[in-house]
């Protein structure tokens, strides 16, 4: 490679790097006003029914799982109190003692995947749903649990949960309802007795992960939790334990992990995180799955309606022993963030907590930069441009182009005069056939003469490649793309399913058809390098068979990026080749002969 394209190459690997900090200083997360707020109305109410034990459930087909219920049984009719705010509902419970369930009023549980579907009333996403163990139970030994009923009273903004044990525990809880979808927690255990009172270890319920709705995939469940230098994400996989994958192998269980590292932990779902932060580090999480209702036939897609039952995955705080002399107390503080994984909201409670909560997003490592830099950049053409979303992606997609450009251009110089020069390079590999070493080295010092490199070709493929990652992880968790529609695709988190193949039950997903396309269109377009064999160029040419079967079933954000990003290199390749002179012989030589030397 000349020095040329050393140059061009540093210049577009350095915007590319100092792209996101640069879109980050325009476009920073911006705290909350004073009078910013989302807490606009409490309303408190309360609904008492008699407890309605739990309805039994088929056992599940793949792997053992606890039912969803409480591990005692309540006495006592139920008690609820809700507190409403801008954008949720709150509904504690007085069978636990804890959150019950967090409606997020601005987010709807389904999307539909038709452009044009019928009006239907849609229930609003929940949190913790479908369960009846409420966020903050006390799960353990029955020395602070009794039949686990509380009383609750309302407060400015939130509720208190309280209950006198008859071995003296007095247990406090106290929930406050604060901005960015934030609810400030504390647990008092006090000990009102006469004699010192030895607890055992206790698991604080964070709440448990489900799918949003039956339509959902429920491959993103589970739990991710920050031990305060990486973050470990256990999804169904896991608990699956399947052999290489694939086949069927030993359930697991329970999750648990921790050395009193614990910063803080998410029960998540795909767009939706109910994350604890507490004041200190805990000890350990714990995970463990568990059955959920069957929903209606009439609520699952026909391709489900067999398939094992639905589950979600309860995760927990681990406390370790505790004990408290006559009139001691202990108290407990924990923040939970209960609501959508909008990067902007994350990054504010990440500066806000110094915990890298925004990591929930899934970005991290090398890719998570470019994540970053992708959504703050789509949300920037979103929100100051009026952009739609899809149009963003478009707009991201031709700036990238453009960045890589020059070293595309210089790329494509490189591959021409490669292939000018393969009779001259066969020549000295016939020459040298019987010495690999020197033919190796032969082909280095002419390779050098005349400034090409082999891998000249590969290097724009190599650098695009993060980007492309970095856009198959934040579309992933983007909760701004779930129901952005875009031409004839209803959502671009979603495949752009237009219908589905009758006797077969198959998608047919248009966007992976265009891409794949495009692809071959592409492929037909570029001729293949000259240092490959045979075999290769095989692989190459069914290349664009392989991308469309791996990314069928995919967003239709990636491949909308995927789809125009081909087109712009088609249409880069056609102006670069009706502004190229009619020859690109190689310099000094022509075919078949030694390289003419230089004077």
């Amino acid at each position: 490679m000349d020095r040329k394209s050393i140059v061009i190459l540093a210049v577009c690997f350095g915007l590319l790097l100092l792209w996101p900090q640069l879109v980050k200083k325009m476009y920073p997360p911006k705290p909350r006003t004073a009078g910013d707020t989302n807490l606009t109305t409490v309303v408190y109410g309360t609904n008492s029914s008699a407890a309605v034990p739990a309805a039994p459930v088929a056992p599940p087909v793949l792997m053992p799982a606890t039912t969803p219920v409480l591990p005692f049984e309540p006495t006592a009719p139920e008690q609820t109190e809700v507190v409403e705010t801008e954008h949720a509902r709150y509904v504690f419970t007085s069978h636990g003692g804890g959150l019950k369930r967090v409606e997020l009023v601005q987010y709807p549980e389904t999307v539909s995947r038709k452009r044009k579907a019928a009006p239907t009333l849609n229930n609003v996403a929940e949190l913790n749903a479908q369960v009846s163990v409420p966020v903050l139970a006390l799960l353990g030994d029955a020395s602070f649990q009794e039949d686990g009923v509380f009383t609750l009273t309302p407060i400015p903004r939130g509720v208190r949960a309280e209950k006198n044990l008859t071995n003296g525990l007095r247990v406090v809880k106290q929930f406050e309802v604060g901005t960015n979808y934030l609810v400030h927690a504390t647990v008092r255990l006090e000990n009102t007795g006469a004699t010192p009172l030895a607890l055992p270890a206790q698991e604080w319920v964070i709440g448990t992960a489900t799918p949003m709705n039956p339509k959902d995939d429920g491959s993103r469940v589970g739990l991710m939790w920050y031990n305060g230098s990486k973050k470990e994400e256990i999804l169904g996989l896991w608990f699956d334990n399947r052999t290489l994958g694939c086949l069927p192998g030993t359930p697991r269980s329970e999750y648990r992990a921790g050395t009193s590292n614990v910063v803080w932990a998410a029960a998540q779902n795909q767009f939706f995180a109910l994350a604890a932060m507490p004041a200190e580090p805990v000890l350990q999480v714990v995970a463990r799955p568990v059955q959920l209702p069957r929903p209606p036939a009439d609520e699952v897609p026909a391709n489900r309606r067999n398939g094992p039952p639905p589950r979600g995955f309860q995760t927990a705080f681990v406390y370790p022993e505790l004990r408290l002399a006559p009139g001691e107390a202990r108290e407990r503080e924990i923040h939970f963030f209960a609501g959508p994984k909008e990067y902007r909201t994350l990054a504010r409670l990440a500066i806000q907590f110094q915990n890298n909560v925004d990591l929930v997003m899934g970005f991290s490592g090398f890719f998570g930069f470019f994540s970053k830099g992708l959504l703050l950049s789509m949300n920037w053409l979103h929100d100051a441009l009026k952009l739609s979303y899809g149009l963003a992606i478009i707009a991201i997609t031709f700036i990238i182009k453009l960045l890589f450009w020059p070293l595309t251009q210089a790329s494509t110089r490189s591959m021409k005069r490669m292939a000018a020069l393969q009779p001259q390079m066969k020549a000295l590999q016939e020459k040298y056939k019987d010495d690999p070493a020197k033919m190796n080295k032969k082909l280095m010092e002419f390779m050098r003469e005349h400034k090409v490199s082999p891998l000249g070709g590969c290097l724009p493929m190599l650098l695009q490649m993060p980007v492309f990652i970095g856009f198959f992880y934040m579309i992933k968790s983007a909760i701004e793309l779930r129901g952005a529609s875009f031409l004839w695709v209803a959502d671009l988190s979603q495949p752009d399913t237009l219908f589905f193949i009758p006797g077969l039950n198959f998608p047919f997903n248009l966007l992976p058809l265009l891409m794949g396309a495009t692809m071959l269109w592409q492929s037909h377009m570029t001729p293949p390098s000259p240092s490959m064999d045979p075999m290769q160029q095989k692989m190459m040419r069914y290349m664009p068979l392989m991308f469309l079967l791996f990314l069928y079933n995919f967003s239709a954000g990636l491949t909308l990026y995927w789809t125009v990003q081909n087109l712009l290199s088609i249409a880069q390749m056609k102006l670069t080749k009706s502004t190229e002179p009619a020859s690109a012989a190689a310099p000094g030589a022509a075919p078949g002969l030694p390289p003419k030397k230089r004077k």
